[in-house]
């Protein structure tokens, strides 16, 4: 990926970590442009959402205490991860399952 792709994606790719909002807005933005370095960082984001959800639903069902407690920050800790690889402009997979993600998101972006 060329460094012009990445400057005019870093701002999209940024935003695509800011929530599920941001995730939106990031896609919206990106949906004219179609700017590679930022489809992937959206295309990660979902995947963060995906573990939310699925953490979220198992650690109600699950009785860990506090380790249930610190397993549900794992999302929040992926999403500054890839925040912080968006501005830094690396493709930063989210580790372990970010293959998963690209293969399974990859008509978005």
């Amino acid at each position: 990926m060329d460094q012009n792709t990445i400057d005019e994606g870093k701002t999209m790719g940024i935003i695509a970590y800011i929530t599920f909002i941001g995730t939106i807005i990031a896609f919206v933005m990106n949906n004219d442009k179609k700017n590679a370095f930022a489809s992937f960082h959206i295309r990660q984001m979902l995947g963060i959402i995906l573990i939310g959800i699925a953490l979220n639903i198992i650690l109600r069902f699950l009785p860990l205490g506090s380790l249930g407690f610190y397993i549900g920050f794992l999302p929040l800790v992926l999403m500054v991860m890839g925040a912080v690889g968006a501005s830094q402009g690396k493709l930063s997979k989210v580790p372990v399952l970010g293959d998963q993600f690209e293969e399974w998101f990859k008509t978005i972006g």
